[in-house]
């Protein structure tokens, strides 16, 4: 291995690393930047292009993923995807909590699922509409549709109307307007007001002021697939509307996929995060495995806390971007 490549905790994960070259017939990590590179994907280029602030093993660990789906002959933006979550997962440090839970395959099947026409709708489910869940969608609205026969419509659901409407305004999403009427239980729609005209516009952003119009508003947009936060208001909106949408998706016919973004250890809510390290769940862990069909690691947003968790230093929310641009990537590489 050249020692050009260099990024946070190489010898903890180099292992792993060598081995899943290895498995697809590449020498190094620049043997697999190069053949990116050949096929005229800039992995950096994507990946800073979602969250500027993440760290070089996120450029790293996808450039493995592309060059793993690249040598495998996908068929599809969904099966690059997928692909692209074994380059991930060798990312992940032996004995972590990310490794634990397969979050690096996790991404990659998440991913496929947004790539899917079966998936109408995905939607951020944060505690408040936040800068990371923005960076995700926005990277999802650029490149999805492209490998896609019908257009994914991408909702933030949050709480705060003014949080919403800021984000909005600065991203260039459409912003909803609501109001939630508590006695006839009915959600009413007062105005939508586009902040661009571009593919940005296509994202809609909600503010909810409670519980009841987080589960309104996925009800309205009849959400498929939604990851949460987990930092801000886990215990006040975003666990909760999840748990309270999934009883209903079930009691109605309607197919729910619930990520739980974060969790892990260092969270707060939980004296025993601090001391008990991966054997402790903290409130915030456990609150996204009462409802998560699958279940992520570290923060929505923080790089340093998803490479603290053994992963890599990126958010969870902005990974999902990341994920589905360099799936895209790769489908149309190899068209």
């Amino acid at each position: 291995m050249a020692n050009d490549v260099k990024f946070e905790g190489k010898e903890r994960r180099m292992a792993k690393i060598e081995k899943c070259l290895a498995e697809y017939g590449l020498a190094s990590l620049e043997e697999a930047r190069d053949l990116c590179l050949s096929k005229n994907i800039d992995v950096e280029k994507i990946v800073k292009g979602v969250q500027p602030i993440a760290f070089e093993n996120a450029t790293w660990a996808y450039t493995l993923g592309c060059a793993v789906a690249l040598k495998s002959d996908v068929k599809s933006a969904a099966e690059a995807s997928e692909k692209i979550g074994i380059g991930l997962e060798a990312f992940c440090v032996p004995g972590s909590v990310a490794e634990q839970r397969k979050v690096g395959l996790g991404h990659g099947n998440l991913g496929a699922m947004l790539l899917r026409d079966e998936t109408r709708c995905f939607a951020f489910l944060a505690g408040h509409e936040s800068f990371a869940a923005a960076e995700g969608a926005i990277g999802i609205a650029r490149t999805a549709n492209r490998a896609r026969k019908e257009p994914l419509r991408i909702i933030l659901n949050g709480l705060g109307k003014d949080a919403a409407y800021i984000i909005s305004r600065i991203n260039g999403f459409t912003y909803v307007k609501t109001d939630f009427d508590f006695f006839n239980d009915k959600l009413n729609i007062l105005e939508e007001k586009a902040f661009s005209d571009g593919e940005r516009a296509a994202v809609k952003c909600y503010g909810a002021n409670d519980v009841r119009e987080g589960v309104a508003i996925m009800q309205h947009e009849g959400v498929d697939v939604s990851i949460t936060g987990n930092s801000t208001n886990p215990v006040r909106f975003q666990h909760l509307v999840a748990g309270t949408y999934k009883k209903w998706a079930q009691e109605n016919g309607k197919k729910y996929f619930s990520v739980a973004s974060g969790g892990g250890t260092g969270r707060t809510l939980h004296p025993d995060n601090m001391g008990a390290g991966p054997a402790s769940y903290g409130l915030t862990d456990s609150l996204g495995r009462v409802h998560g069909d699958a279940q992520f690691a570290g923060s929505s947003s923080v790089p340093a806390h998803v490479e603290m968790m053994g992963l890599i230093g990126m958010g969870n929310n902005p990974m999902v971007g990341a994920t589905v641009a360099c799936a895209v990537a790769v489908y149309e590489a190899s068209k």
